[in-house]
């Protein structure tokens, strides 16, 4: 899984985190985090037990649910094609 920059600043975030502490409290912080760190677990848990029985339905259905990798494949020609017309053109950062 690729990440994505963050376009703030250090100093942003001190402020962010300035701004929390003012608003919440030092002994409030730790808690609101371990909340919300539950809630994405508990929402990622529940995705990924939504896509697992809509992949069993699929395959008891008898649908092919490997069009993924097709898909990846075509991608990977696209990007050969791209690099094969481009060849030692580069971009300069």
């Amino acid at each position: 899984m690729t990440m994505l920059p963050l376009f703030i600043s250090g100093a942003e975030i001190a402020f962010i985190m300035f701004i929390l502490v003012m608003v919440f409290g030092a002994d409030k912080i730790p808690e609101i985090a371990k909340g919300l760190g539950k809630g994405m677990k508990a929402i990622r848990n529940a995705s990924n037990d939504i896509k697992n029985e809509i992949q069993k339905s699929a395959e008891k259905q008898g649908i092919d649910t490997d069009f993924t990798k097709d898909v990846r494949g075509e991608i990977d020609k696209v990007k050969e094609d791209i690099e094969e017309i481009t060849g030692s053109v580069k971009r300069r950062p």
